[in-house]
């Protein structure tokens, strides 16, 4: 039976409780992924290039397993497969099926082995196609690419039970309204099993989230809600408001994204990422959902498990305490407080010195209960 767009691409088990996410790659864990250029492959003869990108799969495959296996003995609860996972695979010259690799069924198997091993240990697994696929693109070649590239992760995220594939919506063009049109319109052109895993992200400039609920609630896509990029290109909506009203866009667990400003909100760009998480970014009104959560931050694994040292910290604070909220993006009329961050030491080998650096902030009174899963 075909599912509609509104079901659930994948069976998951029932569960419970926040769910931290880690984003493609490790910086302590001797975890790579390898990739692959068109310039080292263009010197080399159809069977050798053939024979190079299938032991760059069967690496790729080998290292989810490990990313897999990492993830769940840290506690980390999800994590982004990266776009490059089959090198090359939609590249306009050297495109290729995996099944036309040599051993590339095999591949394939330990690919849904992966994926298997992911359903075991109660791992949530997700894609994020890069910045150049835009289905709101006024160029049939961009969309077209795009498509392709939406369809091939879609096909390794079947492969391993991944339930999102994650994109942005793009450029506006000038004509906003047309250019979401477009963007709907082009969404008929998926297959089933890419309808299906598609969701959509605001962004930090063009597209915020008031922008993006009419077509995600009329097209049954759900919305990931990046609650930094909101802070960055704010609407008229709470970081409250808009985690209710992205929330009702799923029909699974919601997928939400959180970091934040390398150089503080009052800093010259406050769209760069920390390598940490400030725990005063972290929503307070997240803690009790039963909602997955990708760390968006440069320190990898080591900034997931200091968010969630962090939160579970935080969560024993009863009564409520004072706590502060950004200046930039304080609301009167939100009732999703922020956590009080405490004082954080970095490693000096990713910060080359730098101390994170805190919010400038009013306080505000929060209530925090919360109970922290690892994979489920």
């Amino acid at each position: 039976m075909e599912l509609r767009p509104s079901q659930s691409p994948v069976n998951e088990p029932p569960s419970t409780g926040l769910r931290l996410g880690l984003c493609c790659l490790f910086v302590d864990e001797p975890i790579r992924f390898r990739t692959a250029t068109a310039a080292a492959c263009r010197p080399l003869e159809p069977a050798a290039r053939a024979n190079k990108l299938a032991e760059l799969c069967r690496h790729n495959a080998q290292a989810l397993r490990a990313a897999i296996e990492c993830c769940a003995r840290r506690g980390i609860g999800s994590f982004r497969a990266g776009s490059g996972i089959l090198p090359l695979a939609t590249h306009p010259q050297f495109a290729y099926r995996l099944e036309d690799l040599p051993d590339g069924a095999a591949i394939r198997a330990q690919f849904e082995q992966c994926g298997a091993l992911a359903r075991r240990v109660g791992l949530r697994l997700s894609f994020h196609p890069d910045q150049f696929v835009v289905l709101s693109s006024p160029r049939a070649d961009v969309v077209d690419s795009s498509i392709a590239e939406i369809e091939y992760q879609a096909t390794v995220a079947a492969w391993i039970g991944a339930d999102v594939v994650n994109v942005h919506a793009g450029g506006a063009y000038g004509q906003p309204s047309q250019a979401l049109d477009r963007l709907a319109r082009n969404l008929q052109r998926l297959s089933p099993p890419a309808r299906q895993r598609l969701t959509l992200e605001n962004d930090d400039k063009i597209f915020h989230v008031a922008r993006l609920l009419p077509l995600c609630r009329r097209e049954g896509v759900p919305l990931v809600y990046d609650v930094h990029h909101h802070r960055c290109h704010p609407d008229e909506l709470s970081v409250a408001e808009a985690t209710e009203a992205a929330i009702a866009t799923w029909n699974r667990e919601p997928l939400f994204h959180v970091s934040s400003p390398k150089e503080g909100w009052r800093g010259p760009n406050c769209r760069r990422h920390h390598d940490y998480i400030d725990p005063a970014d972290f929503p307070a009104c997240w803690l009790n959902r039963t909602i997955t959560v990708e760390v968006e931050a440069k320190a990898k694994e080591l900034a997931v498990a200091r968010l969630r040292q962090d939160l579970s910290e935080l969560a024993t604070l009863r009564p409520a305490t004072p706590a502060p909220t950004p200046l930039r993006r304080a609301r009167a009329k939100s009732t999703c407080n922020i956590l009080q961050p405490r004082p954080v030491s970095m490693p000096s080998r990713l910060t080359a010195g730098r101390r994170h650096s805190h919010l400038n902030t009013r306080h505000r009174r929060v209530t925090i209960t919360a109970a922290l899963s690892g994979p489920r």
